[in-house]
């Protein structure tokens, strides 16, 4: 791959300024997991984002024939097999039929001896509205406080206010004018993206789902939940795979997550494919406890940058607290 940006650990290293702030953001993840039950109205833990699963399926990554040559010693197989979670942003689970257009596709893939290759949770919107890691924290720490400890509002607002700066982009004002006339569509006519940068050996990449097609009106009067089940019992559903390769910060950055890679184009390395009726209940144990924690990823495909490092430890903390709730609330009878 000549040309091509490599990786480096500095990419990710925090201060630790960072690494206080973050281990007072973990505390809040695990007591807001410890009330999520009562927040949300249900009888387990949930997690502390994308709370809500719409459905849960088991699909396939059928990869290009043509793919170029570079890429095959990281896609050596014709096929690999897929868990799907499909979600809402939100941090409660929620009744109401409006909800924010705000969708997650995570993905797990897994070789055919079952082994983890990687896990990626893709989101609706390409870009992250914070740079800085100081300002993340602090947010979502008084995001957990006002659920949990039930915190004034206007902590919660001053750091939100702090965040609108970074909103101030042409990439981001563009992708929110598209979500803002795309709010009412069906889950799945929505193309799904990394967000945040991945290795691919010693290089970078950025990945991109996207519908071949979808009807954007799909049961529309319906709840999505509802909506997405009834697709996936009477539909197959199809979705190319593409990525982006890192060749320059400048145009390439890896941690401006508010900014669109440019002069990178998208290579198509397979598709996703999950055929007609091929759900799994999402309310077992088993799959209510799934986790797509992308550190656990093999490492030639590990989270890149430093607002991707703070995952590594919040999905730990998030998994672990749900486990010792849930076998107490749910699932130990």
């Amino acid at each position: 791959m000549p040309d091509l940006l490599k990786y480096n650990k500095d990419f990710e290293k925090l201060t630790d300024e960072e690494r206080a702030l973050f281990e007072i953001n973990k505390k809040s993840i695990s007591d807001f997991v410890e009330q999520s039950a009562s927040l949300s109205d249900v009888n387990y833990a949930t997690r502390n984002a994308h709370a809500k699963t719409y459905a849960v399926a088991k699909g396939k990554l059928i990869i290009c024939e043509d793919i170029p040559q570079d890429l095959q010693q990281f896609f050596d197989k014709e096929f690999y097999d897929l868990t799907i979670r499909m979600s809402n942003a939100h941090l409660k689970i929620t009744k109401n039929k409006k909800e924010i257009p705000a969708y997650g596709f995570a993905v797990k893939i897994k070789d055919e001896r079952g082994e983890l290759i990687a896990n990626y949770p893709l989101v609706n919107f390409p870009l992250f509205p914070i740079n800085s890691v100081r300002t993340f924290l602090k947010l979502f720490t008084s995001i957990n406080q006002f659920y949990v400890k039930k915190w004034s509002s206007f902590s919660l607002i001053a750091q939100i206010a702090k965040v609108i700066p970074f909103t101030f982009t042409a990439s981001f004002i563009k992708n929110i004018i598209k979500l803002w006339r795309k709010k009412n569509d069906f889950i799945l006519s929505f193309d799904f993206h990394s967000v945040g940068v991945y290795r691919i050996g010693d290089y970078m990449m950025k990945i991109k789902l996207s519908p071949q097609s979808a009807d954007r009106r799909f049961n529309k009067n319906k709840m999505m939940k509802e909506a997405v089940e009834d697709y996936l019992r009477s539909n197959s559903f199809t979705a190319d795979v593409y990525i982006q390769l890192c060749y320059n910060l400048k145009d390439q950055p890896v941690n401006q997550l508010n900014i669109e890679w440019k002069n990178s184009r998208y290579i198509k390395v397979g598709e996703l494919r999950i055929e007609k009726n091929n759900l799994i209940d999402p309310a077992s144990c088993e799959n209510e406890l799934l986790s797509f924690n992308p550190y656990e990823n093999k490492i030639f495909f590990q989270p890149v940058g430093k607002i991707q490092k703070l995952r590594e430890e919040a999905y730990k903390v998030s998994l672990k607290t749900r486990v010792k709730i849930n076998k107490l609330l749910k699932y130990n009878k």
